[in-house]
């Protein structure tokens, strides 16, 4: 999942003669929080609208407030500026800007291709939506977590059980994060499997690893087993 394929394109921008008005205009208009600063063709900064709210409120006394639409107006873009912003290219993956933000501790981030354009602007609530569509959570369905021994085919094992019960797999997670030693942990989708069968399914996967809980959207069900909580317990 590269980052071109998921970013807000193409960029809105501001000129870095531009007034903090200009980007308030820019920012409503669009529906937006961020916006690259450009000078000479060149992303040099990044402003966003808790700068402009910032700048809002230091520059304009409340006695003059009447005033606040003509300051405003006079309000550098460049002397609110994040200048030197962090940015990346248009073919990382998602993972590498998901790192960048928590790294940084940023918003948002300017997008640029292999000549240093800018060419788009992916964001926090971009990531969000990817994450909503890559787990299917739109389509509702049945979610489970289970922890089970890491070893091969282990994967396969578990969805092959899960298919056997007429089970259809809209999306399946697998991480060692947060499981006992040797075990890992699936996180998985499934449609089109009646509440009889889910009962069975249930019995059969606690047989052969550990179900950490069952949440039945369609159903609207929620079970969380004890397991779920016993390793985090235990590394405490």
């Amino acid at each position: 999942m590269l980052v071109m394929n998921w970013m807000s394109q193409p960029a809105i921008t501001l000129d870095i003669e531009d007034s903090a008005e200009d980007a308030l205009r820019l920012i409503k208009k669009h529906e937006i929080h961020m916006l690259p600063v450009m000078q000479n063709g060149q992303i040099v900064g990044i402003v966003t609208d808790r700068d402009i709210k910032n700048a809002f409120t230091s520059e304009i006394p409340p006695q003059k407030i009447s005033e606040g639409r003509h300051t405003f107006a006079r309000i550098e873009i460049k002397k609110i500026m994040t200048p030197d912003p962090v940015t990346i290219a248009d073919d990382c993956t998602f993972e590498e800007a998901v790192e960048k933000l928590l790294v940084h501790k940023i918003c948002g981030l300017a997008v640029v291709n292999q000549q240093q354009e800018v060419v788009g602007v992916i964001t926090k609530s971009d990531l969000f939506q990817l994450i909503l569509i890559l787990t299917g959570f739109g389509r509702k369905g049945i979610q489970m977590g289970i922890e089970l021994e890491d070893k091969p085919g282990c994967l396969k094992e578990m969805t092959d059980i899960i298919r056997d019960y007429g089970g259809r797999i809209s999306s399946i997670l697998s991480t060692d994060e947060r499981a006992g030693m040797g075990n890992r942990r699936l996180y998985v989708r499934v449609f089109d499997i009646d509440s009889p069968s889910l009962q069975h399914l249930k019995g059969v996967i606690r047989k052969k690893a550990s179900l950490l809980y069952v949440v039945d959207h369609d159903g609207k069900t929620r079970e969380t087993f004890a397991t779920a909580f016993d390793h985090n317990v235990m590394q405490k």
